[in-house]
């Protein structure tokens, strides 16, 4: 079965390769379906007040859900730090598989 790629973002264009989403809701539905994800790539600020990519993470672990790779984006900072922390805790607990790379990668709004 063919891995997919999933970028999360509300105002930046995703790559080429990824399935763009701009809302928290509609990654989670991507998730919930079972295709397998190679990559998953989250904002936190989506400019909604009732979800955000720290919700994702969150379903991410409740549902045991885990692409190979997952990269941290958000340029905020204070969030996208929590929302990387609470990935490497998952994977010291044991909850997040070994294997799955989480990296914090944050970028700008725009670019150049």
């Amino acid at each position: 079965m063919e891995r997919r790629n999933i970028f999360l973002d509300d105002v930046r264009p995703g790559p080429e390769d990824h399935i763009v989403v701009k809302t928290a809701e509609e990654c989670m539905l991507l998730l919930r379906d079972g295709e397998p994800v190679s990559h998953l790539s989250l904002d936190h600020d989506l400019g909604s007040k009732k979800t955000n990519g720290f919700d994702v993470v969150l379903y991410l672990l409740e549902h045991n859900l885990y692409p190979d790779h997952i990269t941290i984006h958000s340029a905020n900072a204070a969030a996208g730090k929590k929302m990387y922390q609470h990935l490497l805790e998952g994977k010291k607990s044991g909850s997040v598989p070994e294997c799955v790379k989480v990296t914090h990668r944050p970028l700008p709004l725009t670019f150049s």
